[in-house]
């Protein structure tokens, strides 16, 4: 029997927010749960941010040089394969509670008035969406207002004056409620993808979660070096980026961004304990990741940018009732979101499309060894958003939107970035683990920057490389080609 599967995502959790994982403040009892009846991946990352990039690598299996979605609002091509389409060819019906941030390609749009055109908060193609959590937010607007509560206001307003109202009365807990009711309707195997908009901003934890941390007992964020990139000192600058100055107005954001940790794992439980009293764990496999991550302060900043190992480090914890002999694995490897999809695909008997760059945790999950794996995590980040509406695209000798991006390069000793600009800055993790201190030995950047090109080098698009076109075609087929879709792979 097939099992049932549940990707939740958790929007802007940080991979150190976990009591499991030695965290002095947050408590996690549900998360610290799942990690218990599952294996818990303690160095993953997400490939980009904001939502939409960071999201494309999630869903796609792809590092952002190759799926090209580089801010909220890039098309994603049509053309790629994804989780929810690949569950659809494995006999699911996959639906979506929230939202996935995956813009349409407009070259599958109907005209200049096609809606879809109008938001970059379009559903990923193969999704059924059950309940949609975009723009207004509307499903969970009328549900506070049947159960008495203003919500007339706009949705950033809704959600900053969540502290205000029960948890009860929470997004997540809205959300909840309806994929519990959803999950005991079902009488075939399902996919659902959980899409939790918490602990991502507004700053405003539901009901008593508001004051479950007290300001005075956060601890303090890693605090910015003296001397920065100039990136870093332009962030620093914009409002949307920099963190608080204020000590009081820091600790309260870091106060409420821990209530909405507690206050999303809560609803987790929920989830759990269904899956238990309806006989539904022991079929279900569980992951759960974050789109990116939050700075919170660290650096002088706060949201999510940049190269900082705190704005990409998340949290990954993978549970397959079906082998119970690693639950409670922790496993310190560099693991990434793309991988997540060839997961997928090897839980849903699937072939792994090509176009992944990920591999699979499955080995992990089994207690096997994998033939081979990573040294380094990757990530990318591209602002060009910032320039596209001023731009007067003056191709192909104005280039300069091509020149604001970043790679990161993050192994055991160091961690290189790469600007699109042919600046680069390479910091000495084995001195500071805090990403505040550089390293100028030539030999050293030497070396990063060669392992930087042979991985971009080794991850370049294959869909067709591995095809011949000779006697009929020879060697690994791309994916569509609709006349061999029930013939064997090459």
């Amino acid at each position: 029997m097939k099992p049932n599967i549940l990707l939740v995502t958790l929007d802007q959790f940080r991979g150190d927010c976990l009591s499991i994982a030695g965290h002095p403040v947050v408590q996690t009892p549900q998360l610290d749960r799942l990690s218990r009846a599952g294996v818990r991946f303690s160095r993953h990352y997400s490939q980009a941010s904001p939502c939409a990039p960071g999201r494309a690598s999630l869903y796609t299996g792809m590092y952002q040089m190759n799926h090209r979605v580089v801010a909220n609002g890039t098309p994603l091509d049509d053309g790629f394969d994804n989780i929810a389409r690949t569950a659809r060819r494995a006999g699911y019906a996959p639906a979506l509670f929230g939202y996935t941030d995956q813009s349409i390609d407009p070259r599958v749009t109907e005209s200049a008035d096609d809606p879809r055109l109008q938001t970059y908060e379009g559903v990923l193609p193969g999704f059924d969406s059950i309940v949609d959590l975009t723009r207004g937010y509307g499903p969970w607007r009328r549900f506070l207002a049947a159960n008495g509560h203003d919500a007339s206001g706009g949705v950033l307003h809704l959600l900053s004056t969540e502290h205000e109202r029960p948890a009860d009365m929470s997004v997540s807990a809205f959300m909840t409620n309806e994929l519990l009711g959803w999950m005991g309707e079902q009488s075939e195997p399902w996919f659902a993808h959980a899409s939790y908009i918490r602990p991502h901003p507004p700053y405003s934890a539901a009901g008593h979660f508001g004051s479950m941390y007290s300001p005075d007992n956060v601890g303090q964020p890693i605090a910015r070096a003296e001397s920065v990139p100039p990136f870093h000192e332009v962030m620093l600058q914009l409002d949307d980026t920099k963190a608080p100055t204020d000590v009081d107005e820091l600790a309260h954001m870091r106060a409420q961004y821990f209530g909405m940790v507690s206050e999303v794992d809560s609803q987790l439980g929920r989830v759990w304990d269904f899956l238990e009293s309806t006989g539904q764990w022991e079929n279900t496999v569980i992951i759960v990741v974050a789109d990116h991550a939050e700075l919170l302060g660290d650096h002088g900043l706060k949201e999510k940018l940049g190269y900082w190992e705190t704005s990409q480090h998340i949290v990954g914890i993978v549970r397959d009732p079906r082998h119970a002999d690693t639950h409670g694995t922790v496993i310190d490897k560099f693991t990434e979101n793309i991988d997540v999809f060839p997961t997928l695909c090897d839980v849903m008997g699937i072939d792994i499309p090509a176009q992944c760059d990920g591999v699979p945790l499955t080995h992990f999950v089994r207690g096997t060894e994998p033939p081979w794996w990573r040294d380094a995590a990757h990530w990318e980040y591209d602002w060009r958003f910032v320039l596209i509406p001023h731009d007067k695209h003056q191709w192909p000798w104005q280039r300069r939107l091509e020149q604001m991006n970043l790679a990161v390069r993050r192994s055991d000793t160091h961690a290189y970035v790469q600007f699109g600009d042919g600046e680069y800055v390479c910091f000495d993790l084995e001195a500071d683990p805090t990403w505040r201190t550089t390293t100028d030995d030539d030999a050293v950047i030497a070396r990063e920057a060669r392992a930087m090109l042979v991985w971009r080098m080794q991850h370049a698009n294959r869909e067709n490389t591995g095809l011949l076109v000779e006697d009929g075609g020879v060697g690994r087929w791309p994916s569509g080609v609709h006349w061999r879709n029930n013939a064997p792979t090459a």
